[in-house]
């Protein structure tokens, strides 16, 4: 079975050296790139890149620009690596449609714990489920959403939160649920990680936002009117 391939984009050969030495422990492979126009021509070349992880800073083309032009044609789950903790950096990274945000300095372990936990939810999105409410038909082993037979282009986390909310409709999910589920580990950081994504996916959805309602001091709930 062939092992799963990762591509590590970094202008700091230490830093990719960090990333891929506990990739390799941990049965991936590793393709490594020191710049966004290297990574690019890396990822179109090799067909089968299951994740990318992928450095802000750097000379050419930056990590937004580089995730800017992989969404324009790929939904592969891409984690971010910053060395700034800034919230509106963050908020940029989610809207171009990065999966995970992780600040430096981080833990080696922590990032190979959130790579495992994308890489499950992929595979789990493949099955030929499909689930429909509300004018909304979310087909899972195409990662297709079509709200009132048109289609909407959701990030790899929109798109696991619209089929968890799916498939507990009327049913009130704390946050700490819904990172649990869709992020698949213990999320440790701050809860407006998943405010973030609640709100672009409702802006996504149109009228159809409306659906997804808020419990204050809770979480969420996506209320279907029979």
């Amino acid at each position: 079975m062939d092992r799963v391939k990762i591509l590590v984009v970094d202008d700091e050969s230490r830093m990719r050296k960090l990333v891929r030495d506990f990739l390799v422990k941990n049965g991936y492979d590793v393709l490594e790139a020191g710049d966004g126009e290297e990574a690019l021509d890396i990822f179109y070349k090799q067909k089968d890149i299951a994740l990318i992880v992928l450095d802000v800073m750097m000379p050419k083309l930056d990590g937004r620009q580089v995730c800017r032009e992989i969404r324009e044609s790929s939904k592969v789950p891409i984690i971010m690596l910053t060395a700034r903790a800034d919230e509106q950096d963050e908020l940029q990274g989610f809207e171009l449609g990065v999966d995970e945000y992780i600040a430096k300095p981080f833990s080696p372990k922590i990032l190979i714990a959130r790579i495992g936990a994308i890489l499950r939810r992929t595979n789990r999105a493949d099955s030929e489920e499909s689930l429909s409410c509300g004018g909304i038909l979310l087909d899972k082993s195409a990662h297709q959403v079509l709200i009132d037979g048109e289609s909407v282009e959701l990030s790899y986390k929109e798109f696991e939160l619209l089929a968890y909310f799916m498939e507990n409709k009327g049913i009130a999910l704390s946050r700490e649920k819904i990172l649990n589920h869709v992020w698949n580990y213990d999320y440790f950081g701050d809860a407006r990680t998943i405010d973030t994504h609640v709100k672009k996916l409702r802006s996504k959805m149109g009228d159809k936002g409306e659906m997804i309602k808020t419990i204050w001091g809770m979480g969420y709930k996506l209320e279907v009117n029979s």
